[in-house]
């Protein structure tokens, strides 16, 4: 059976089925059809009426195209199960078909619990292994959960505990695992080099090569995108970029590591260090199927797929929750979140962000350096060991996305909503001055715009709208393009401005990564750059490039670029 799958109206419990050749369950003729209707009828509790699953498909070419109304009426109120005509085919005979449509769909794990609520043929036990007890809905989260390598490789009871952790649901698992594929980029804009990440696994690098950062086998820098050939065969899903140091993520819970021999950021002077020019693996994480890797000023993190955090170095005076030498390279579990699966994590140049997944939503906690308010307490003392982040509900305020900057953090709500906190120099915070926040605080400036991705730098902060439009606040390195150097005063980005270079190309932008580190810290790499990645898969890319980072070669004498650049990769 060739089937074209389309959902819409999954919360009214409408399931749309067009299919080229259907071949009915119920007879061995295989008909071409159209504008048959399958309709199931849902609780009328749930509703107050009686509300209809749909499948349409196509009919005979010689059935008339039109239906008298006392027709419809009358297959309005058929059954799922029996009565059925030729070229139709009764849900309940063939539940297999729906639950293929179902996980084919990919349908959201909040559409697939308003199906199991609204629709009592969804509620029921449908019979399928694994669990005969399971509704189709679940079977089908399970399904789209068994789609991803890291659930897949899993051994059965380590699958019941994850679902045991996340709420005792698949569907609960399922939107624990979005939320990092959701939060994740595969373009990432480092001190210096880059790295971007194909659809189909494959490694790009360019830029700064000092300590053998691109894993390119040798320490010359790249101007223009280099695959890394030494990892073919190798499917990688997320990099985190430091200074002078990659780490690469694999689909099967592998990290691979390059460049300068260590985990603990630009602060740490280390002439000494051993450089690693080829991508080798972390041998202290063999125990640990990593699913995402972060890299902060002082000190790098890991997430496991059950949600566990690992943290390397800088573990004086329990910073990170334990008290190793600041020279400590071992990964060390983060406690104080035993009970709370983390489903994505976000490191600043001296703290860390964790995104929890909760069943009825996710709730922010955060470790490390207090100063500036960036930890999001209302104070700006350290904290050693994670705590949950109470302003958000305060707020009414769900988050779904994190973004720690250098030094100050922003997040995403369910509603579109942003809010900001840590320290304000340049307006980074968007509030219209450069005083700190030490609590989560909503960018009212952005109130009549529905964000869908955030992301920050050193003192900047973008904003993707839904309808692909860029807003900007703070005047840090990344928005050099924005800056008039000719100007008397320097201009004001304290509250948010749509990004007209950007806005100029005619293009939906989904994404936006700047550079994430200090740069005083990393001068000798040039200006800070900045990537915009489009809906149709194209890469642009605007601010410092005298290393390469651009992955194209400037003009003798400019050391960066004001206007987005196409980037010779194409990420779908």
């Amino acid at each position: 059976m060739l089937l074209n799958l389309f959902v819409e109206s999954v919360t009214d419990c409408h399931l749309f089925l067009l299919s080229d050749r259907v071949l009915c369950s119920h007879s061995s003729v295989e008909c071409n059809s159209t504008a048959r209707i399958m309709q199931c009828p849902m609780d009328t509790a749930a509703s107050g009426t009686s509300p209809v699953l749909q499948f349409h498909s196509n009919a005979d070419e010689s059935t008339s195209h039109s239906s008298p109304l006392p027709t419809l009426i009358e297959r309005s109120q058929r059954h799922c199960c029996g009565d059925g005509i030729p070229g139709e085919f009764p849900l309940a005979v063939s539940p297999s078909i729906v639950l293929h449509v179902l996980s084919a769909c990919d349908l959201d794990p909040k559409d697939l619990a308003n199906l199991e609520a609204t629709c009592t043929f969804f509620s029921k036990p449908a019979n399928f292994a694994p669990n005969f007890a399971l509704s189709l809905p679940e079977l089908a989260a399970f399904d789209m959960c068994q789609k991803r390598t890291m659930f897949k490789l899993m051994k059965q009871e380590d699958q019941e505990c994850l679902k045991q952790r996340c709420g005792g649901s698949w569907k609960h698992v399922l939107k624990y695992i979005l939320v990092r594929e959701k939060n994740g980029s595969r373009v990432i804009a480092g001190p210096g080099h880059s790295i971007v990440i194909s659809s189909n696994g494959d490694v790009y690098s360019f830029g700064a090569n000092c300590s053998g950062q691109l894993g390119l086998g040798d320490s010359e820098d790249r101007f223009r995108p280099c695959i890394i050939r030494s990892l073919q065969g190798i499917r990688i899903t997320q990099a985190a970029v430091g200074s002078r140091w990659t780490m690469l993520v694999s689909d099967t819970g592998s990290v691979y590591a390059f460049g300068k021999d260590n985990f603990r950021g630009a602060e740490v002077v280390d002439d000494a260090h051993i450089q690693i020019t080829t991508p080798k693996i972390v041998e202290s994480l063999k125990g640990v199927f990593v699913v995402q890797a972060a890299i902060g000023g002082y000190f790098s993190a890991v997430l496991s797929r059950e949600g566990r955090v690992y943290t390397f170095s800088w573990g004086k005076e329990e910073r990170l929750g334990h008290s190793s030498d600041p020279s400590d390279v071992e990964p060390r579990l983060l406690s104080g979140l035993e009970d709370v699966p983390v489903a994505y994590i976000s490191a600043g140049n001296c703290y860390l962000l964790m995104l929890a997944y909760q069943p009825n939503g996710m709730s922010v906690y955060s470790v490390g350096c207090g100063l500036g308010g960036k930890l999001g307490h209302g104070c700006k003392t350290n904290k050693g060991m994670p705590k949950l982040i109470e302003q958000f509900q305060s707020l009414s305020f769900k988050p779904v996305s994190i973004a720690a900057g250098t030094w100050h953090a922003a997040a995403l709500g369910a509603d579109g909503r942003v809010c900001t906190w840590g320290w304000g120099h340049t307006g980074c915070l968007g509030h219209g001055d450069e005083e700190y926040k030490a609590v989560p605080t909503l960018v009212e400036g952005l109130r009549d715009v529905k964000a869908v991705h955030l992301s920050t730098g050193e003192y900047t902060t973008f904003v993707v709208a839904e309808n692909g439009d860029v807003y900007s606040f703070g005047s840090g390195e990344s928005l050099v393009f924005q800056e008039d150097d000719e100007a008397e005063e320097g201009p004001d980005f304290s509250t948010p401005s749509i990004v007209s270079s950007l806005k100029a190309l005619n293009k939906k932008v989904v994404q936006i990564s700047p550079t994430n580190a200090s740069y005083w810290l990393n001068s000798e790499m040039g200006h800070p750059h900045t990537f915009a990645v489009m809906d149709s898969g194209d890469l642009c890319a605007f601010g410092g490039g005298i290393r390469g980072q651009l992955g194209v070669k400037l003009l003798e004498g400019v050391e960066k670029v004001s206007v987005p650049m196409h980037v010779p990769i194409v990420l779908n």
